[in-house]
């Protein structure tokens, strides 16, 4: 089973990078952008089969290393 990860950071969190991405696309005449954030994106291959054992336990490498829950929200999907 494959997980993949969506790791933003939470609305009201200053964004750099997006920031910058977004006065990047504007200096290569890219208009229209009016807010850019970034993220990470991380894929895991799992040996569970099950898709709710396999949830729980993305989520909780999620909590405890994958994401910064302070300051990141994430978004578990899972493909069998």
């Amino acid at each position: 089973m494959k997980a993949r990860i969506h790791v933003t950071l939470k609305n009201g969190v200053l964004d750099p990078q997006g920031k910058a991405i977004e006065h990047a696309l504007g200096s290569l005449g890219f208009d229209g952008v009016n807010e850019a954030r970034q993220g990470k994106f991380i894929e895991l291959d799992l040996q569970e089969t099950d898709e709710a054992a396999a949830r729980e336990a993305v989520a909780a490498m999620c909590e405890k290393l994958l994401a910064n829950t302070v300051i990141e929200n994430y978004d578990i999907e899972l493909e069998t």
